[in-house]
């Protein structure tokens, strides 16, 4: 029922364009990265959803939040079609916002959420990464099915990346890779071209235990005085707990928003399915 999206990032690697806007708020094609999220979310039966920001990003509050005034003067122009977008922002979720204080990494911020998601299994998804095109993705309902049928304590949604970009990525080492559903022995963050374990990594969706929380607790900080959410979900594995991955279908690809490469393949190919441009 519940989804965590860490929204806090500085997007460094998108200066100058992120200095004054949260890079969830830049826009693909019609519509911010974080609408999409929220709209992928939501067709796969989310209720509620907690972002955790931080300093310069009440955008993204201000862009979830009803505005009667624009509304109003819409349709004083009889501007309706303009009015249709506005209320397609309005979704059937509830919306709660917190702050990630300090910068201190995506276990941290998903730290955040330990009371909102209390004692019920959760999504994780990265405000900064779209499933599919025009996030018409189904992931995050299948990963809570596997879930429950494997009573699992994580499940991870992964994608194949070239090797020399493992560099950005958590990349996970599977205990067996027959199919599209395996179980995970190891996690590595962010690993060198050639010490990856493999080529498959984490695309930004995770459904957790709250077990999780216990978990980042006992992560020490890594030299950038971060918590990494990998670390913890390797503690899982080291203690034997059940942690999946499930293989994204190639047309349910990741579309991450992380530098002006990517942003710009994604904004053009959103861009082209729009008929009537």
């Amino acid at each position: 029922r519940s989804a965590i999206v860490p929204v806090a990032g500085l997007g460094t690697r998108l200066l100058p364009a992120t200095k004054s806007q949260p890079k969830e708020m830049l826009p693909v094609a019609r519509k911010p990265v974080v609408q999409y999220v929220a709209e992928e979310l939501v067709a796969n039966g989310i209720e509620q959803i907690l972002f955790v920001t931080g300093r310069g990003k009440t955008s993204i509050e201000n862009h979830f939040d009803h505005d009667p005034e624009l509304a109003r003067l819409l349709a004083a122009a009889n501007k309706h079609e303009l009015l249709e977008h506005l209320s397609a922002v309005e979704l059937n979720a509830k919306f709660f916002y917190t702050r990630q204080r300090l910068q201190r990494g995506l276990g941290d911020a998903v730290l955040c959420g330990e009371h909102f998601a209390g004692e019920e299994p959760f999504v994780v998804a990265l405000g900064d990464s779209i499933i599919g095109l025009n996030a018409s993705s189904q992931a995050v309902s299948r990963m809570a099915e596997l879930f429950q049928e494997r009573h699992a304590s994580c499940v991870l949604a992964i994608e194949e990346v070239p090797p020399e970009e493992t560099v950005h990525y958590g990349i996970i080492e599977p205990a067996d890779a027959e199919g599209d559903v395996f179980r995970v022995a190891n996690l590595v963050e962010k690993p060198a071209p050639g010490r990856a374990p493999s080529n498959l990594a984490i695309a930004g969706r995770y459904v957790f235990s709250p077990l999780i929380f216990d978990m980042i607790r006992r992560v020490q900080p890594d030299s950038r005085g971060e918590i990494q959410l990998t670390e913890a979900i390797q503690l899982m594995c080291e203690e034997g707990r059940r942690v999946l991955a499930l293989k994204l279908p190639p047309g349910e690809k990741r579309y991450d928003i992380g530098n002006f490469g990517s942003y710009f393949a994604t904004f053009v190919e959103f861009a082209l399915v729009e008929s009537e441009l």
